[in-house]
Parts: C-alpha cells; structure tokens; sequence
C-alpha cells in the first residue's frame, strides 16, 4: 500500500512537473520563434502553433469547433465584431492585462470594440503593390495589375476585403462602400483581371512574397510586411502604396470563448504588450507596432521606413477596412463569384 501511494504521489509529481499548454492559432510568418520560446520558458508551459491565411479561413475553423481548440487568436479589425456577435471570444480581464498601458491612445479605445473588452492590439500596417524593381519601374497605380493594360505576371491577394478594396479605390470608391452596384463593379475589376493571361492566381501573403523572390511574378498585392521580408531576401523587390489608396489594417489579439487554457492566454498577450518584446515583434515582422513604449526600442532604419510607418500623405490614401454588418453580404457574394468563375 506505502508503495502504491509513494508511486501515485510520484506520478502526481511527474504531472505537475510537466510544461502546461498554450494553442495559439495565428497568421503565417507572423511570430518570432524567439518570443515563443522566451514565454514558454517563463511561464514552463508549452506552445502550439496552427496558422491560417486569411480571417476568413481562421472564423471558419472557429466556427468548426476551434473555439474549444485555440486560446488565442490574431483576427484583423473588421472580423472582431462578427466574431462577438457570434460569441466566439470571449470579454478579457483587464486585471490581468496591465501591459495595456503600454498602448498608443489611438490604438487603444477601437471603433470596432470600444474599450477593449475583447481584443488587443498586435501590429498594423498596410496593402499595397509588391514589384520587382529590376523589371519595371515604381508603379503609381492600381492599374499595372487591374486595367486593361497589365502586361506583367501578377499575383492578387486572396483576402476579400483587401482585394476587393484594391478594385474600389482603383475605381474612386471607398473601400467600406456599401452600395451594391460599386462593389459589383469592383468584382468585375477583379474578374477582367482574372482573363489576364499573365493572371498567376490567388495567395496568401507568404506565397506572394516567394514567388516575387524566385522571379515567377513580377507584381503582387500584399501586405507592407510581406514584401519588406521579401526585400530582405531579394534586393530587387519594392513596395508601394498606389495613388488611388489601399487598405490599412490592425491586427489584434482575442482569447475563444471556449479557450482551453484563458490563464495562460492572458499571460501571452501581456506578454506581447511588454515594451520590449512589442519591439522584439515589430523588429522580427516589420510591420509597426501599436505599442507606444515599444517604440524606442524600434529599430531605427525601420522608424525611418515609409513602408513601415508611413507618412502623412500615404495614411491620406489608406482606409481602415470596417465591419459592415448585414452589408458585408454583398461583398461575400461578389467575391464567391470572383473566386469561382
């Protein structure tokens, strides 16, 4: 009997010893290694990772029981209040968040979740043309990929918003238009496109940026973060905002509404709002950050960089992508139809 409780109590130990377990289900490419292994040794749990291209993929997978998988989340702005309404995240505590303090006032009461109560800002940044600077010259506009014109093998962005937003701002329309008939005509834009023969076809911003980098494409509509990698790989890839705007985006951090570990969730995103490791992110993604204490700890070439942190002109022509509520139906129609023809 002595032997049975000493081996229970050795196992009990054993249990106890082992790391606990963190699933972060997050975009690709879009966490240094480095952070996750500091956290994990801080706080002896383990991290998971699972990684989605788009808001779309990632509601779809919450939708089909990740909810009870996942214990944080990185959706972008305008999927958060689709997200609350169908109760998949879940209030945060701010007890248990006080690196909030760290964030820019701007970042830090959103439109589309005032106060914060369900989500954190993780970095922003913007859409725009990818090129090959030893191919072409700087494009100007939309055009180069969109008109008629476009003679280049080009790459679109397979993101709903952000692409069609790309064929209403080239078209003079906003990018949170809710007249059916401009957003229609946006599709059109897409699907003249799409009969271009030097059309490449749909992706992600990863696959994007690698086919920019071997030279299979010339031109690609991506996220200012995605090319700058690129630059880092191949000196010949550029980006640039064109004239006509393009969609500017905050992504953020959420914890499901049947999180399976919300304590360590909460312990991570406090952990990213750490002015250091913010800095640490922002440096390894090149994308800036919302995190007003992290910013001396920026890299100062990147500070500097119109890519990253844009002038006053640029911001002009980019446009938070909003939640559209019951309007959103258009666009889903429209880009099912872009998609599938």
């Amino acid at each position: 009997m002595k032997r049975l409780f000493a081996l229970c109590l050795l196992a009990l130990s054993f249990a106890l010893a082992q790391p606990r377990e963190m699933r972060l289900f997050i975009w690709s490419e879009y966490m240094d290694p480095a952070i996750i292994k500091a956290f994990e040794q801080k706080f002896n749990l383990r991290v998971r990772i699972d990684l989605y291209e788009s808001n779309e993929d990632m509601l779809a997978k919450l939708q089909a029981g990740g909810v009870s998988q996942y214990d944080v989340i990185v959706p972008g702005d305008y999927i958060i209040p689709t997200l609350i309404q169908l109760k998949l995240i879940q209030p945060l505590n701010h007890s248990k968040i006080p690196n909030l303090k760290n964030l820019d006032p701007k970042f830090a009461n959103p439109p589309f979740d005032p106060g914060n109560r369900y989500s954190v800002a993780y970095q922003w940044g913007m859409s725009g043309i990818m090129y090959r600077k030893d191919r072409v010259p700087t494009p100007t506009s939309w055009s180069v990929i969109l008109g008629p014109g476009a003679d280049k093998p080009f790459v679109l962005m397979d993101s709903i918003r952000e692409m069609l937003g790309a064929a209403l701002r080239y078209q003079g329309k906003s990018i949170n238009t809710r007249n059916p008939a401009e957003v229609r005509a946006a599709g059109q834009v897409l699907l003249n496109a799409k009969k271009n023969p030097r059309f490449l076809g749909f992706e992600g911003g990863v696959g994007a940026k690698n086919r920019l980098v071997a030279g299979t494409a010339t031109y690609a509509v991506v996220y200012n973060g995605d090319a700058l990698k690129a630059a880092d790989e191949n000196k010949n890839v550029g980006f640039v905002v064109p004239k006509e705007g393009a969609a500017l985006f905050l992504d953020n951090m959420a914890i499901p509404a049947r999180a399976p570990n919300p304590e360590a969730a909460h312990q991570f995103i406090n952990f990213i709002l750490d002015a250091k490791i913010g800095a640490q992110l922002s440096n390894y993604n090149r994308y800036a950050t919302p995190n007003k204490a992290a910013l001396p700890f920026i890299n100062p070439e990147d500070r500097k960089n119109p890519a990253i942190y844009p002038d006053a002109a640029t911001m002009q022509k980019l446009e938070f992508v909003l939640d559209l509520g019951r309007d959103t139906r258009i666009y889903d129609e429209v880009w099912t139809a872009v998609k599938s023809r």
